[in-house]
C-alpha cells in the first residue's frame, strides 16, 4: 500500500504599524470615501504600488475633513518581511508632502491600530488675531477677549464625567457614549491659546464640540454651572457649536509596549 502525503502550504501574514503625520487640509478626512480624496486612500495606493499587491491600511481612528495629525498609526499584513527603511524611503517618494510615514514597526499578528490603542490626545489650536499663514492650521477669533480662566475652570469639570453623549455628533452609531478623560486644560502663549485632551477613546466630532462650547464659557455667553448642566443633559442641542475643523491636530495615539516586535 502506497499512502501519498499532501502537504498544504499555508500563507502566514505578517503586521505591521505605520507611524504617521499630514495635514489634512486638502483632504476629506482619514477614511476612505466614494468621490472624496482622503489620507487612507493615498496610503493604500501608495503601499500597494510599493509592495506590488493591495494593501489595505486600518487606522487607530479616524478624522474629519480639514483636521490633522502629527500621529497617527495604522496596520497592514503582508506575506513576507522586508527592510522597513527601504519601504519607508519608497514610500515617502510618492507620497505628496503633506503626508508622511515616519515610521513602520513589526507587531503581533493580532495587534489591532484602532481596537489596541489604550489613550489618544488631541490639540486645538485658536488664534487670537489674524495671521495669514495660520488659517490652515488656527481657528482665528479676532476683535473677541477670551476668559480663559474660566474656560479652564469649565474644562477641570470634564474630568469628573464620563458621559459625553452632550459633545458626540447626534447620528453617531456607537454602543456607549462613555469615555475616560485623563486630561483637560487651555494653555496660552502669546496669542496662540491651546486645548490639550487626552482619553482613551473620543466619539465623533467630540472634540471639536467641547472647544466650541468652552469657548462659549469664555466669551460668557453660557456660565460654568451651564456648562456643567449641558454635559449632564446628554443632549447635543444644548452645547455650542462645533469649533472649525482646521484647529483640531490628533497629537498621541499610545499601545502596551507588549504588541511591538523589536528587530
Amino acid at each position: 500500500m502506497v499512502y501519498i502525503c499532501v502537504v498544504t502550504k499555508i500563507a502566514f501574514q505578517l503586521r505591521y504599524f505605520i507611524e504617521l503625520s499630514y495635514k489634512g487640509t486638502n483632504y476629506h478626512g482619514w477614511q476612505v470615501q466614494p468621490n472624496a480624496i482622503t489620507v487612507q486612500e493615498l496610503v493604500n495606493k501608495t503601499f500597494s504600488t510599493v509592495f506590488r499587491t493591495p494593501i489595505d491600511v486600518v487606522g487607530a481612528g479616524r478624522t474629519d475633513t480639514g483636521v490633522h495629525a502629527t500621529q497617527l498609526f495604522a496596520h497592514f499584513d503582508i506575506s513576507n518581511q522586508f527592510n522597513t527603511e527601504e519601504i519607508l524611503y519608497k514610500v515617502n517618494a510618492i507620497l505628496p508632502n503633506d503626508i508622511v510615514v515616519k515610521n513602520i514597526i513589526k507587531t503581533t499578528h493580532t495587534a489591532h491600530a484602532r481596537f489596541d490603542a489604550v489613550k489618544r490626545s488631541y490639540e486645538y489650536r485658536i488664534f487670537l488675531g489674524r495671521d495669514p499663514f495660520l488659517t490652515d492650521t488656527t481657528w482665528q477669533l479676532t476683535h473677541k477677549k477670551l476668559q480663559v480662566s474660566k474656560m479652564n475652570e469649565a474644562a477641570k469639570i470634564l474630568l469628573n464625567y464620563t458621559g459625553f453623549k452632550s459633545f458626540s455628533r447626534s447620528k453617531s452609531d456607537v454602543k456607549t457614549y462613555n469615555c475616560d478623560l485623563y486630561k483637560a486644560v487651555w494653555e496660552q502663549h502669546e496669542n496662540v491659546l491651546t486645548f490639550y485632551i487626552s482619553a482613551n477613546r473620543f466619539l465623533r466630532n467630540m472634540v471639536r464640540a467641547i472647544v466650541g462650547t468652552l469657548v462659549e464659557v469664555g466669551l460668557e455667553k453660557i456660565t460654568i454651572a451651564e456648562f456643567e448642566e449641558i454635559i449632564k443633559s446628554n443632549n447635543r442641542s444644548n452645547a455650542g457649536p462645533s469649533a472649525p475643523a482646521q484647529g483640531l491636530f490628533l497629537t498621541e495615539v499610545i499601545y502596551p509596549k507588549n504588541i511591538f516586535i523589536n528587530g
